[in-house]
């Protein structure tokens, strides 16, 4: 019988896992095994199958790692994870330590001399490597690379099945370029490269180079499959039979060569010979030791999609704004229905997180959350990456604040968003705090920036307030967001890590600034924007980047104390409010979302300050 796994785990469930693991390290002569949250893929979010962290210790965070010796075993989760890490996993038999501050690398500085620790070739980067090789060298240990992963063996006939979604067209009418012309711009980027074909291993530039769309990725319409994208265009692409739908073959047309996952290593071979990009951040090291035990000539570089990719053309970005108009009339339909309704009732999390997917699902156009929703409740909101789940649900009460952090997937869009709402009378405190986290949001809404700026020079714009006030937030302030893909989409984001991409024309980002009082409340705002053209500012001398908001939904006007404002940020907060009622109000008037008494509303909640 199959083990499954969720979030209501309990911490029995990963440590009764652990001695089957190290039996089978035993068998192999291992003193130890890595266990990186990544799969094959270098996902974030995972298919069941690929999530052997979870199974191994009970952690079902996005991020983490774990370390498996003979005597000790220690898993790894970083600040947003700090309570759900202790709840799940067993800390009699797993040390619970910090991802960021040391993390893997200074836990396997302390390897045993002489230890040999096995790690599978498929789940981690070469970059990944070659910092947790140097840290075993310094213990005196050593890594090994092991043809049969001791986990999977353990895992075995328990393990879920791979996901075989099916894989369907994505219409240039949503994606705004031909598969055609894609492979032929990309094809010559790879030329440009100094490589003859590259191999593509993320989903994402999968789904997006092809324009397909799958289903393999929890709550991200991606597959999981391989490419070889040739110089001229022409491609390779590999997938599980079982997902190949009748339609595929016709819309890929002669130049992309389906093939099942069983060929992939013989064609990896036949590339002997020539140059082959590969992204060593996002390919596993298998790939480059199968690619250099070949006789291929590695052209180690960014995966050739990645930046393509996230500088949405105009349809998609004209897609994304329609997709965050249907999406925001559904989340003031949820708004409306927490301001009144909810403050008589004071429902738990999970009714709130069931009312608000309703509205969604009420568009009629819904194809997917774009990640479980965030509801917290009071202290539940001050965990950032919180979900409603087991004995930790609370209803919401008088007196607190109640965070909200969902999306949807749309074929036009992906959309994310936060709004943070007080239950009753918010206090004095309250509204202080949620008018400095808004004074950072309305600061990064409102920048202008230079070409060739990154998100890592932005991202103490939207923390001056705080810091001002000798506050922080421990999570980055924006991530890049997909089209009808990852609702977390790299390169860009904007966060204190040092990132070196500049933030283009088209790329989407969230702008999120949080402030967390751990037991009492959470607040954060998020909205997504897109990155605009340069343009002159009058009486300046450089054109200027900025950033146009898509995402429209009402802020909770008691939470914000308008005297803290200056002048510039009340008319902010006014037109947007005004903007939103513009295009939010149509329709709650008339079609799938008409409500008469949350448009009533929301002409209350968008009125000037």
């Amino acid at each position: 019988m199959r083990q499954t796994f969720d979030e209501t785990t309990d911490p029995s469930f990963g440590a009764r896992h652990l001695p089957l693991v190290r039996a089978r390290l035993l068998e192999q002569g291992l003193d130890g095994l890595l266990v990186p949250h990544e799969d094959e893929h270098q996902n974030e979010y995972l298919p069941e199958a690929n999530d052997r962290l979870a199974w191994l210790t009970g952690f079902t965070g996005s991020a983490g790692a774990a370390v498996v010796m003979k005597d000790r075993a220690a898993v790894f989760a970083d600040g947003r994870y700090t309570v759900q890490v202790r709840a799940q996993v067993d800390a009699g038999q797993f040390e619970i330590l910090d991802l960021v501050e040391g993390g893997v690398p200074a836990y396997l500085e302390r390897a045993p001399r002489g230890a040999v620790i096995g790690y599978d070739a498929r789940l981690h980067s070469p970059d990944a490597l070659e910092t947790l090789g140097r840290a075993v060298a310094k213990a005196g240990a050593a890594l090994k690379p092991v043809d049969v992963n001791p986990l999977d063996a353990a895992w075995a006939e328990a393990r879920p099945a791979q996901p075989q979604a099916p894989i369907v067209p994505h219409e240039d009418r949503y994606s705004g370029e031909s598969h055609v012309s894609k492979r032929e711009r990309i094809g010559r980027a790879v030329a440009e490269a100094g490589a003859d074909a590259a191999v593509l291993t993320a989903p994402s530039s999968i789904a997006w180079l092809f324009n397909v769309r799958g289903g393999d990725v929890i709550r991200s319409p991606m597959p999981l499959g391989q490419a070889i994208l040739n110089a001229d265009g022409t491609a390779e692409l590999f997938l599980d039979p079982a997902k190949v739908t009748n339609e595929l073959p016709g819309w890929l047309g002669d130049a992309v060569t389906l093939k099942p996952t069983a060929a992939l290593d013989d064609a990896l071979d036949a590339l002997a010979g020539r140059k082959v990009l590969i992204d060593p951040a996002q390919s596993s090291a298998w790939y480059f030791d199968r690619l250099e035990g070949a006789g291929a000539s590695v052209v180690r570089a960014m995966d050739p999609c990645a930046v393509p990719r996230a500088a949405k053309n105009p349809v998609e970005i004209e897609g994304t704004r329609q997709a965050h108009i249907r999406d925001g009339a559904a989340l003031s339909r949820f708004l409306h229905w927490v301001d009144t309704v909810a403050q008589d009732t004071l429902p738990g999390e999970r009714e709130i997180v069931g009312v608000l997917e309703s509205f969604r699902e009420a568009t009629g156009m819904l194809k997917d959350l774009s990640f479980d929703t965030i509801a917290g409740a009071g202290p539940n909101g001050a965990l950032p990456h919180y979900k409603p789940v087991g004995d930790k649900i609370r209803p919401i009460e008088k007196g607190s604040l109640l965070l909200v952090d969902g999306g949807g997937q749309y074929l036009d869009g992906t959309t994310d968003v936060t709004r943070t709402m007080a239950i009753g009378e918010p206090t004095a405190d309250q509204r202080r705090m949620f008018t400095l986290v808004l004074k950072g949001h309305i600061a990064m809404a409102t920048i202008r920036f230079p070409a060739g700026t990154t998100g890592h020079q932005l991202d103490a714009i939207a923390r001056q307030p705080m810091w001002m006030a000798g506050l922080d937030y421990d999570h980055g302030t924006g991530h890049g967001v997909g089209s009808y893909l990852g609702v977390h989409e790299g390169p860009q984001r904007i966060a204190k890590a040092v990132n070196t991409q500049p933030l283009l024309t088209g790329m989407i980002l969230s702008n999120e600034p949080g402030y967390y009082r751990e037991g009492h409340w959470g607040i954060r705002i998020e909205t997504l924007q897109v990155v605009t053209e340069p343009e002159p500012i009058p009486g300046g001398e450089r054109p200027m980047h900025g950033f146009e908001q898509l995402t429209f939904a009402p802020l909770d006007r008691r939470l914000i104390d308008v005297n803290a404002l200056t002048v510039a940020e009340r008319a902010y907060v006014d037109a947007y409010h005004a903007e939103t009622l513009a295009k939010v109000g149509p329709l709650l008037a008339e079609g799938p979302q008409a409500d008469a008494s949350a448009l009533a509303w929301l002409k209350a909640a968008c009125a000037p300050l």
